[in-house]
């Protein structure tokens, strides 16, 4: 349920664009553009016991600290967490000790605008090189576990990470097209189609590629990794139709896990999901 707060916002957003659209599309798909890469909450979740034996971590880069925690360090192999939008690596704690168990190092960091790092807006892009620049830094790492918004990060890395078949990614709930993402938003906040024109043309301009590019379908196809996709076929954030679409053509490179009932957020705090996925790893 929204708090009031919230309805408050959205009303006002969705007033301002209807006004604002009127008189320059491109503005209005500037503005939006800005409320799409900025995550509305900042969870800073209260840490799990685990987290107090970790090795605090910390970097800067495109003028955001991020803040980050590792364990085990100089395990037999190395896992990265990567944590969904408006979400923090504290919520995953209940994968550490059975990783640690394993010999892994696990690290885990918080995205710039989320948990305990700086900044105010996210993307695609700079989650991306926030994960090259660990890897580069904290790796090599072989292995990649990613929700959400984490999922498509790690798979548009791993196109830029040299890697082979004994690498191991798993997607759980991966924001399987961002087409669909930016669908959602212009639905939700009432925007019309000459914005979108606008409102793609700009990522273009930024980043040389359209929205569809962005893409894990897309970006899975350059990925010699080793995949298990967990995803509930109820998930109303990161939908199952997007997913099913690469089911169904059976790459037996990817394990599919198809949950009902535990929807976009309960899925990786689910127990038997969680022992699946570090069974994988």
């Amino acid at each position: 349920m929204m708090r009031i707060g919230e309805k408050i916002a959205i009303s006002y957003y969705r007033t301002k664009f209807r006004i604002l659209s009127t008189v320059s599309k491109k503005k209005t798909a500037e503005i939006a553009l800005d409320l799409f890469s900025t995550p509305q909450f900042r969870y800073k979740r209260i840490f799990p016991k685990i987290f107090d034996e970790s090795e605090r971590q910390s970097f800067v880069i495109g003028g955001e600290t991020v803040q980050g925690y590792r364990w085990n360090k100089g395990g037999s192999r190395k896992v990265l967490i990567a944590h969904g939008f408006n979400s923090c690596v504290s919520g995953f704690g209940h994968y550490i000790q059975p990783l640690i168990n394993k010999g892994y190092e696990v690290l885990a960091f918080d995205a710039p605008a989320h948990g305990r790092s700086t900044g105010k807006q996210i993307n695609a892009v700079m989650y991306k090189e926030m994960i090259l620049f660990i890897n580069q830094n904290y790796g090599p790492i072989d292995s990649y576990m990613g929700h959400s918004f984490g999922g498509l990060a790690l798979s548009l890395a791993l196109e830029e990470i040299p890697h082979n078949e004994d690498y191991r990614l798993v997607l759980i709930a991966p924001a399987t097209e961002s087409k669909t993402a930016i669908d959602f938003f212009f639905s939700f906040m009432r925007l019309n189609g000459n914005v979108r024109q606008e409102f793609d043309q700009k990522i273009y301009s930024l980043t040389n590629h359209a929205p569809e590019w962005y893409s894990v379908s897309r970006a899975l196809q350059n990925v010699k990794a080793k995949i298990l996709w967990c995803h509930d076929e109820g998930d109303r954030i990161t939908p199952w139709k997007d997913a099913k679409k690469i089911k169904d053509q059976n790459n037996p490179g990817i394990n599919f896990i198809v949950t009902k009932g535990l929807g976009h957020r309960s899925i990786y705090k689910d127990n038997t999901i969680a022992k699946a996925i570090i069974d994988f790893l």
